[in-house]
């Protein structure tokens, strides 16, 4: 796409903008106030025990916390975060130029309920917890039970419709029903446990259900005794047993969205098939003796041992003991920090174990009482997140601050934000929002297939018995050369009509103007007065040719760290 005569005239420039992650406090914006005040004029006590308790472990470490993010720099984090995107040139220049004090709070308002919004505020969440219930590849293998298509319908609608997040749950454990859309059992929560519940006696779903639900990593002791908690193997075992009804039938996949394939319960006689009376499982311990073992929630709560499911659904039973886990609301609470945050308050934010020790334990253990009162209402929970201190926080550090760095082993403070880069599904969607070079057509599962087809250069499965899956998506050559000249970059840097480029040089603008908007839709801020010269010296090097230096440019904002990092 570029001569190298065209990178090396470049250079300059992208050197200038590079330089300005984060921005420099003298050329920020002023920011408004930190306490954000709700539309009718009171504080949220939430947001202001979030606060209280943040700062209170700032004290402890006698840290400083850096200065609120500019105005342009919390906006495009809020968009990324929530809606999955960076905000377009009009909503993040609206923005800037809202004086009043209550800007934030109703950014938030609109992106959280406004009509405008919905869909895309389930896009973005259905793309986040696809990924986390089946995976970037879940539903694209051969041998794949799940209908990528029906979860991810699934899912839109929960989200569309603001499901409680407990009933969301409770859907996901025990459904049953068909995995692909248009059938007359069709269900597709079905799809979280259908590959799951016939791998090695449902080993998978024990596994993904308590660590995506409860954050607790029972895996660890399916083979031996934890090593630093007092957790036994006979608590893997006991929680396995509710899913020894469970049946997955089916074939895998056959075409581009998968077959349709049946998840259901069927009475289980337990392993050594005598009676469902009492329908055991059996398990070997290290030291080669057979044991037993029952359903038995994680805080030793029983249930009957019958195995017939007209008598105990133990699936059913499991939901229902879920939602009501202590572990439940603080789970969440844990991942929701750790989206926003880029850590939650352990290390992994799944990991709840008793070894495994909170950062901010009482902040946890208020904000899942909080998210529990409020009727598991995700939406509030968001609210409550965005709209605290340290998630308002600028991203550079201070003196006092220095240390406070999680890459180098040190628990985190929060006392700035963590710099951490876009994932591949938000440069996706950021491509979509701000270039008419790029655009959507067909249906919502059409656009989805077309999207997960440019994800999967990306994405690589392991074909373990754990699931595993990379992405390559992370500095690596593969992501460098995707930004330098794949097929979505050059689509959006084109110069032909009805582009993005065509459509800002038409335009009745000054070519400052127009300079101008290339940075507020790839940056969301003003150019400063170094950058606007520099511009014009890239234009210059084109022969005049106004298109091709805009064009030009365009690709050197897509390709600069302030970009591609969420800052």
């Amino acid at each position: 796409m570029f001569q190298l005569a065209t990178l090396k005239n470049l250079i300059p420039m992208i050197v200038l903008i590079i330089g300005v992650l984060p921005a420099s406090p003298a050329e920020a914006v002023e920011p408004t106030p930190d306490k954000q005040v709700d539309v009718d004029g009171g504080v949220a006590p939430q947001l202001l025990q979030i606060d209280k308790m943040i700062a209170e472990v700032w004290d402890a470490y006698q840290i400083n916390p850096s200065k609120p993010a500019t105005d342009s720099e919390w906006c495009r984090r809020v968009y990324l975060d929530v809606v999955g995107r960076i905000p377009t040139a009009d909503e993040a220049s609206s923005f800037a130029a809202d004086n009043s004090n209550t800007k934030k709070q109703k950014l938030i308002e609109t992106l959280l309920y406004d009509d405008l919004y919905t869909e895309e505020f389930a896009r973005n969440w259905t793309t986040v917890w696809t990924n986390l219930l089946i995976g970037r590849t879940g539903g694209t293998e051969n041998r794949s039970m799940i209908n990528r298509e029906g979860m991810q319908k699934f899912l839109r609608d929960s989200f569309a419709r603001n499901k409680p997040y407990d009933k969301f749950v409770h859907q996901l454990i025990s459904a049953t029903g068909t995995t692909a859309p248009g059938g007359e059992d069709f269900n597709g929560a079905t799809n979280f446990l259908i590959d799951k519940v016939n791998e090695e006696n449902a080993s998978l779903a024990t596994a993904a259900t308590t660590k995506i639900f409860l954050g607790l990593q029972v895996q660890c002791t399916q083979c031996h005794n934890h090593p630093f908690n007092d957790w036994k193997q006979q608590k893997y075992w006991e929680m396995n047993a509710f899913f020894r009804q469970a049946r997955a039938i089916g074939q895998g996949m056959q075409s581009g969205m998968g077959n349709v394939a049946t998840l259901t319960d069927r009475d289980f006689a337990g392993e050594n098939g005598n009676s469902p009376d009492e329908a055991e499982v059996y398990y070997e311990m290290r030291n080669g003796l057979v044991a037993v073992a029952y359903p038995v929630f994680v805080d030793g709560t029983e249930i009957d041992r019958s195995g017939y499911v007209s008598q105990t659904n133990r699936r059913t039973a499991l939901a229902d003991l879920t939602v009501k886990s202590p572990y439940f609301a603080k789970s969440i609470v844990n991942r929701m920090w750790a989206h926003f945050l880029g850590y939650g308050f352990t290390s992994p934010a799944d990991d709840l174990g008793p070894h495994n020790v909170p950062t901010h334990p009482a902040l946890l253990d208020y904000l899942g009482q909080e998210f529990q009162s409020n009727e598991h209402d995700l939406r509030q929970l968001i609210s409550w997140i965005v709209l605290s201190k340290p998630y308002g926080l600028s991203s550079r550090q201070n003196k006092s601050n220095v240390s406070d760095d999680p890459l180098l082993g040190e628990p985190p403070k929060f006392s700035h934000f963590y710099l951490r880069q876009m994932q591949a599904e938000q440069l996706y969607e950021s491509l979509m929002a701000t270039t008419a070079g790029v655009q959507r057509s067909g249906s919502y599962a059409e656009q989805e297939r077309v999207k997960n087809e440019w994800l999967q250069q990306f994405n690589t499965a392991f074909g373990t018995d754990e699931g595993g899956e990379a992405t390559s998506f992370n500095g690596t050559i593969p992501q460098v050369l995707m930004m330098f000249n794949g097929d979505m970059i050059k689509s959006a840097t084109s110069v032909a009509q009805g582009g993005l480029i065509d459509t800002i040089v038409r335009a009745p603008m000054s070519n400052a103007q127009k300079v101008e908007t290339l940075f507020w839709k790839g940056l969301g801020r003003k150019p400063k007065a170094a950058e606007l010269s520099l511009a014009k010296t890239l234009i210059n090097t084109n022969g005049g040719n106004f298109a091709e230096g805009l064009r030009d440019m365009w690709w050197v904002i897509l390709n600069t760290n302030e970009f591609i990092f969420i800052h």
